[in-house]
């Protein structure tokens, strides 16, 4: 099993001292390799649940296990490294830095987790179609190669399990095809796990198995 949630929780305290409850997941199951796309409107709790299971925010309860580890009951740092090892994120924004060339952003990704290699680096951004463009920097590629540049770093590790947060929301629709295909089969290829959280039912009717969030996070709903 790559990931498994059981009875997570998260809530947040509002500046009136109010209580939010923003995730309540009674349960959920990913096994190896498989892909799943999760659906549901903006402010409903899926960047929230992705930065919980990579270990970025801690559930307030819960179980979180990623490739047989529960993420609750490791400390920041030891969060950090287990990310960086077996977790490839593709953030809604970029996240790259402007001072570094393409092919410096995705060996920075690679060096968190000490497996730098700059040839791997290369051919994923090859794979991606920048092969040509890996010396140039973020501010001289379009933002649908600034997208494939961050699926290049995500991949950079080989994780086990990839989290795609609105992965063509900032990109043409010529490019979401190809963002989404060039996600999906690389994922096929290594035998990595994808959960990818979208708004669009053009997106997730592409997927054999699609998850509503309504149904997925039941906040609100008393147990």
């Amino acid at each position: 099993m790559s990931l498994q949630l059981q009875d997570v929780k998260k809530s947040y305290r509002q500046p009136d001292g109010n209580v939010l409850p923003v995730l309540n997941v009674p349960a959920f199951k990913l096994s190896q390799g498989e892909q799943v796309a999760l659906v549901g409107e903006s402010g409903g709790g899926k960047t929230t649940l992705l930065n919980v299971i990579a270990g970025i925010t801690r559930a307030d309860s819960g179980a979180v296990v990623v490739d047989g580890i529960d993420l609750t009951r490791l400390a920041e740092p030891a969060r950090d490294r287990f990310r960086a090892d077996r977790i490839g994120i593709v953030f809604q924004t970029f996240h790259l830095l402007p001072s570094l060339s393409a092919l410096e952003n995705v060996l920075l990704g690679m060096a968190f987790s000490g497996k730098a290699d700059r040839k791997f680096a290369s051919e994923l951004l090859t794979r991606v179609g920048l092969g040509e463009r890996q010396h140039h920097r973020p501010q001289q590629l379009s933002v649908g190669e600034q997208q494939r540049v961050s699926v290049a770093r995500a991949l950079a590790n080989k994780p086990k399990l990839m989290l795609a947060d609105e992965p063509t929301a900032s990109v043409d629709l010529a490019n979401q095809d190809l963002i989404l295909k060039l996600i999906r089969d690389t994922c096929h290829e290594h035998n990595i796990s994808l959960l990818l959280v979208t708004h669009s039912h053009d997106v997730s009717n592409q997927f054999e198995r699609v998850e509503e969030l309504t149904e997925f996070n039941q906040v609100g709903v008393k147990s």
